[in-house]
């Protein structure tokens, strides 16, 4: 599951899985072998069923440094495992219900404004330009600006968030260790600063929380600030990055949503069931025997559950793997099932609602400028472009 043929194209990869099995033993980065869930019902049930812990300890973070491979990563990373994506209740619903409230639908709708704004601007920097790297210039600088208005980030940090979070996104190990000590570093200070002189922001509300009760660890309040960055990050510049490419690529779906941009909700669901922007979710781990369509996976494997395939999946999507704006997606996976369905979804919706908006409005004759096959996928469990070229206008224009 880390060759260049599994990087370029999942979904071949996932239509034979499924074919013959959708539940089944592969070998995954590193070497690991781990039982793969490819089928759409298989997924679904897989990813409530409480005996697939997300519980992260000392033996698990073992199996995970085999995968990392560099020993400087790993250290970093066990440093922020204690947040709710690596952990089960009643430990996952405590540090959950903290950060719930900032995610609400009606909670996202109070960053419109903040949203509208960072994109008029990113939008307007783009003007100067007749081609650009979307996902540099656009894709990448919306989400993590946002992030910082949410998370109460200062103004003159945010240069270098902006270099951390690129050094995250670029999968190279060496820039990733030299880039993650300082992060570490900066984190735990802005969580101390938020601490002396809170204000209105969601850090702020969650130290406030640590302070009054003791509900959440020193350690959970860096690792869960941590899990905000890039879960709320870089899922999001895949989703306006590939999503952006995916309609290009399709031009007659594009055209339907010029044309009629009350699609654009649906639009939006199927981009991200047709091409999400996570290929499988974060390792799960039986904590006894699991039979998933007549397989026994054994105690204590890993497993990894397949969303960009449940995704794909026939027997629930009519023509699943064609692009279709109108379709239902209601059940599609992309952003998970079950408790850890992901928090920050509402928000995710949003960001992409108002950039598809913005670039479709500001730039209709937008083209690619290579060949699809030229397309550069990363590896690793996003389903994320390297790069996204593109002419905003004709030549003349």
């Amino acid at each position: 599951m880390d060759s260049p043929e599994y990087v370029r194209d999942p979904h071949a990869f996932f239509t034979r899985l499924r074919f013959h099995s959708p539940v089944a033993q592969a070998v995954g980065p590193g070497g690991l072998k781990l039982w793969v869930v490819s089928g759409y019902d298989e997924a679904r049930l897989a990813l409530a069923d409480p005996r697939l812990s997300k519980n992260v300890d000392v033996a698990r973070r073992s199996i995970l440094a085999n995968i990392n491979r560099k020993a400087d990563v790993m250290a970093f990373a066990v440093d922020l495992v204690s947040h709710m994506l690596n952990s089960d209740p009643p430990d996952h619903t405590r540090l959950r219900s903290l950060v719930n409230k900032a995610f609400t639908v009606r909670a996202s709708e109070k960053l419109r404004p903040a949203v509208e704004s960072i994109t008029r601007k990113l939008l307007d920097d783009m003007a100067a330009h007749t081609e650009t790297d979307l996902l540099h210039a656009f894709a990448h600088p919306l989400p993590m600006a946002v992030l910082c208005e949410l998370l109460g980030v200062p103004l003159p940090d945010r240069e270098r968030f902006d270099h951390w979070l690129g050094a995250r996104m670029s999968n190279d190990p060496q820039r990733i260790a030299a880039a993650a000590p300082a992060l570490l570093g900066y984190l735990r200070e802005l969580v101390d600063h938020k601490r002396r002189a809170p204000a209105d922001d969601l850090l702020s509300r969650l130290v406030q929380a640590q302070s009054a009760d003791g509900r959440l660890s020193p350690e959970e309040l860096v690792a869960t600030t941590f899990l905000l960055l890039v879960a709320g990050h870089e899922t999001t510049v895949h989703l306006i990055a590939a999503g952006m490419a995916t309609l290009l690529l399709h031009p007659e779906q594009l055209a339907r949503l010029q044309r009629d941009r009350g699609l654009l909700p649906g639009a939006v669901e199927e981009l991200l069931r047709y091409e999400g922007p996570v290929k499988t979710a974060t390792l799960r781990f039986t904590t006894e025997p699991v039979e998933l369509a007549g397989t026994r996976i054994p105690p204590n494997s890993p497993v990894a559950i397949a969303l960009t395939s449940a995704n794909r999946d026939d027997k629930q999507f009519d023509a699943a793997d064609t692009l279709d704006i109108t379709r239902p997606t209601a059940g599609h996976l992309a952003f998970g099932h079950g408790i850890h369905y992901c928090v920050g979804a509402p928000l995710a919706r949003l960001e992409a609602h108002v950039a598809f908006t913005g670039l479709l409005d500001r730039y209709p004759d937008m083209q690619l400028l290579c060949a699809p096959g030229d397309l550069v996928w990363q590896p690793g469990m996003f389903r994320g472009l390297a790069s996204l070229p593109i002419r905003l206008r004709p030549p003349g224009h």
